[in-house]
């Protein structure tokens, strides 16, 4: 496995920053995050009007104060919506919140030149003094996983599966992904194994209950994504 999954025996990250604490997807919610001890922040991004959101959903109602499609917003919209008490946070705002402290697992949410624009906005952090492992790109979109890939091959990204896909890890090992991102009810042991063997990170999502965290950890499972990274924070054992 590579040497940067190798920092930590059991990964902690922060979902959506830590959303069982703080709003998901803000700046109060990385905070949150750091503070309970998280080895990596994961949030999701959608690109739109030339920028790119820290948003979830498709529709803006649900942890904004905007209603309506993202897609169907515009840019000064977008710019005046608030979320939990904050603007909507740009994934630039988010990177420098960070400021290198823990790695930023980004899941690119939507195609539609999601995977250049993360690629334009991660190239200039990298010549401000970031380095590409302070960043791992994941999707569900394959397609879009790869042109992100093609665009900036040295910034690591991960295969994220919501089922077990038929040829187990190989669509993975072929976007030369260094994780395998799957749902906890997903566990297939054939798929694990076929992780393991080319050397592919695990990283399950999204666990919340302290005796689930704790079985993962035992059984040799790279990392997890939670909502209480205090929890994931314990059952790694401080």
């Amino acid at each position: 496995m590579d040497a940067f999954w190798s920092r930590h025996r059991y990964w902690i990250i922060g979902h959506r920053g830590a959303r069982g604490h703080a709003p998901e997807n803000t700046l109060a919610g990385i905070d949150a995050g750091l503070r309970l001890g998280a080895d990596m922040i994961e949030i999701d991004v959608q690109y739109h009007a030339d920028e790119l959101w820290l948003l979830h959903d498709l529709r803006l109602e649900r942890t904004t104060s905007g209603r309506g499609r993202l897609a169907d917003a515009r840019r000064a919209e977008l710019e005046a919506l608030q979320v939990s008490g904050e603007p909507l946070p740009s994934l630039d705002a988010a990177i420098r919140r960070i400021d290198g402290r823990v790695p930023l697992n980004i899941e690119l949410k939507s195609a539609g030149g999601s995977a250049e624009a993360v690629a334009r906005c991660l190239r200039a952090h990298l010549q401000q003094g970031a380095r590409p492992a302070d960043f791992l790109v994941s999707s569900f979109h394959l397609p879009e996983l790869a042109r992100f890939r093609a665009a900036l091959p040295e910034v690591p990204v991960g295969a994220l599966f919501c089922g077990v896909p038929l040829d187990y890890a190989a669509a993975a090992a072929t976007l030369g992904a260094a994780s395998v991102n799957l749902g906890a009810d997903f566990l297939e042991p054939a798929l694990l194994e076929d992780a393991r063997r080319r050397g592919l990170a695990l990283l399950v999502y999204t666990v919340n209950e302290p005796e689930e965290l704790v079985r993962l950890r035992e059984a040799g499972i790279t990392g997890v994504f939670t909502d209480y990274p205090d929890r994931g924070r314990t059952a790694a054992g401080g």
